[in-house]
């Protein structure tokens, strides 16, 4: 059988399947025993139809529709392969995956714009959101934290498009960056050491550079006797830790009220008694609370922001601040950015599609009018090797940061030989 006649066999199948289930009954039933209700079911319409598939199709078809039910459909199969960290649905007919850093067409297809419609409104009513001609735009999440991003017409011209960032099961070892040559055991040293004095930090980077999944590392370093708050545009981080409240935004109605932004999230933080705030992401108004709070006594909190280079993130932070409409002086305000970051992490995408940490920065005060900054390790990239990976090394500067006074004062020592090793990678 053909491809195009097995797509419209499989669309008759599910159309004869969904007027004999009760999908508002099925989602009370134990998933295990209701995947082997529907299992069940199809096998018995397939026989009753006499539909002419040999064994692989039958059991091809049996595990589609199963996705149909319970799942995103074509996208099933691309969700439970580990490998993939991005899956970029460009329209019913294109759909993309990032595997090991590199873009790839698949063969996944939609029916029609309504099927991919179908799967799109499926997650996000999960979340409680919606899409609609009349809010076309949505940030969602799945299960597993992976952010989901869709956007339809009249703004997609070609039909619904969607991107899928995956987070995996849980958050990352941080052994495991190491092993992948994305931070340097010493960098990590020290960086574990800030995060255990609460010294706050904000990391930096593009799209795609692995920012969240930094952040979620980090967060790992903090004690388990500490309070957090995490507030997020789209829930997608894994704390480990037992005493987390998580905050997440929420978009207006369907007549324009109810919207709850970040910056109202963190102000009510404020009064929850966190030890610590993690702000997923600073991208507005919010930047000034957020600096008011790590100056007002919840010291090592961290949050993670757009920008190409360190210098370039505090220039975005200081803008931001100017959005709150407040009126304050242009040194007032590097003056706060100065006092409440002490450590701001540089990571990046490199060619060959694998992430490293670049840069870690350390903000030591204002100068005249300038925020003074130094770097205490680079990555220094060399160029590319026979089978395409990035060759380079992380060195430290050979400057001693001023942290190590509060390094010293929480009991942590740092030798003196974490600031002067550099590591190769090949």
């Amino acid at each position: 059988m053909d491809v195009l006649d097995f797509e419209l066999l499989k669309t008759g199948l599910h159309a004869t399947l969904l007027s004999r289930i009760d999908l508002e009954k099925l989602s009370s039933i134990d998933d295990g025993k209701a995947r082997r209700a529907v299992s069940t079911m199809i096998q018995e319409i397939v026989g009753a139809q006499k539909v002419p598939l040999n064994a692989a199709e039958k059991k091809q078809a049996e595990s589609d529709l199963l996705d149909e039910v319970f799942g995103l459909g074509p996208l099933e199969p691309l969700l439970r392969d580990p490998s993939v960290s991005d899956i970029l649905v460009n329209n019913r007919n294109t759909v993309y995956v990032e595997r090991r850093g590199i873009l790839e067409r698949t063969g996944a297809t939609f029916r029609d714009d309504r099927h991919l419609m179908q799967v799109i409104e499926r997650i996000v009513s999960r979340v409680g959101r919606r899409v609609d001609e009349s809010s076309p735009m949505v940030d969602a999440r799945l299960p597993d934290g992976s952010r989901v991003n869709a956007i339809i017409p009249p703004l997609a011209l070609d039909g619904p498009c969607m991107s899928i960032r995956r987070f995996g099961g849980g958050p990352s070892a941080a052994e495991t960056l190491v092993k992948l040559r994305s931070i340097s055991p010493e960098m990590l040293q020290v960086l574990a050491a800030a995060v255990k004095a609460r010294i706050s930090i904000l990391i930096s980077g593009g799209t795609g550079a692995g920012k969240t999944t930094f952040l979620n590392i980090l967060s790992g370093f903090i004690p388990e006797t500490e309070r957090i708050v995490t507030i997020e545009d789209a829930a997608e981080l894994q704390l480990k830790h037992d005493d987390v409240v998580r905050l997440e935004t929420r978009p207006a109605n369907a007549e324009g009220q109810g919207a709850v932004r970040q910056r109202q999230l963190l102000v009510n933080s404020l009064r929850m008694r966190p030890d610590r705030i993690i702000l997923g992401e600073v991208r507005g108004d919010e930047a000034f609370d957020m600096l008011q709070a790590m100056n007002t006594g919840h010291e090592g909190s961290m949050a993670t922001i757009h920008a190409n280079t360190s210098r370039d993130a505090l220039s975005r932070l200081e803008s931001m601040v100017a959005m709150a409409s407040v009126n304050i002086p242009e040194r007032s305000v590097r003056q706060q950015i100065a006092s409440a970051v002490s450590v701001v992490v540089q990571v990046s995408r490199m060619s060959d599609g694998s992430r490293k940490v670049v840069n870690i920065s350390e903000i030591t005060g204002l100068e005249e009018n300038t925020v003074s900054m130094h770097d205490i390790f680079n990555f220094v990239r060399k160029g590319i090797g026979p089978d395409g990976k990035v060759v380079g090394s992380f060195q430290p500067s050979g400057i001693r940061p001023k942290f190590l006074d509060k390094l010293r004062v929480a009991g942590i020592g740092l030798p003196a030989e974490v600031f002067e090793h550099s590591v190769e990678v090949n």
